[in-house]
């Protein structure tokens, strides 16, 4: 971690783009700011249909993120539900290109996890304060790091970017390439697509949905 902006601490390589002039002693504040300057030009804010027209990407242009988009698609996860709001979660943002390319292998070769930009999710009981059992613990840290992805997934889409979940990885592996004795849950790809195409179709209603 570095200082950066007066008092403030980031982690180091990641920085907000856009940051208020605001009282570090008050919480969400640069939350707050990130997702209500987000402009309406760039960002469609119909959220079922953010949710119809989002598909997996699996080829990404080089075209980059702007680091601006990446402020809201983790402000994103940061808002998403968790157990008792302990947030038992934590989102590695991988930039370095070398780090990709060894989750590239932890991922069982899939290439498209060298995307633009890689966010890895990991479960983090121990920020979990139930007095509870380490099983149910652990399953709460697992809930809240899938809601946090997908939160960003769908703040991806509305943003005009594109995204594949990756789900088939070695977690072992995984940790050791981005250095941490977190257990990842998920890895989020993000880009710009090559091609923009329709989703697939889907269960219809009435064979989903079961009635008690």
């Amino acid at each position: 971690m570095i200082p950066v902006h007066g008092t403030r601490i980031y982690p180091k390589g990641y920085e907000p783009q856009d940051e208020p002039d605001y009282d570090p002693g008050l919480r969400n504040q640069l939350l707050d700011h990130i997702l209500s300057s987000a402009s309406e030009a760039d960002t469609d804010t119909d959220m079922f249909r953010v949710m119809a027209r989002r598909r997996s990407t699996r080829r990404f242009s080089k075209r980059p993120v702007e680091a601006v988009k990446m402020d809201r698609i983790i402000a994103a996860a940061d808002t998403a539900p968790t157990a008792g709001n302990y947030q038992g979660f934590e989102i590695f943002y991988v930039r370095d290109p070398k780090v990709k390319k060894g989750l590239v292998a932890a991922c069982n070769g899939q290439k498209y996890v060298d995307a633009p930009a890689v966010l890895v999710f990991c479960k983090n009981p121990a920020r979990v304060k139930f007095d509870f059992e380490q099983y149910v613990l652990t399953k709460f840290a697992i809930q809240d790091a899938t809601l946090a992805a997908a939160y960003s997934q769908l703040a991806a889409q509305a943003l005009g970017l594109s995204s594949i979940w990756i789900g088939m990885l070695d977690e072992r592996a995984v940790m050791e390439v981005i250095g941490t004795d977190l257990v990842p849950s998920s890895i989020l790809c993000i880009g710009y697509p090559e091609q923009s195409r329709y989703p697939k179709p889907r269960r219809n209603l009435k064979d989903l949905v079961h009635v008690v």
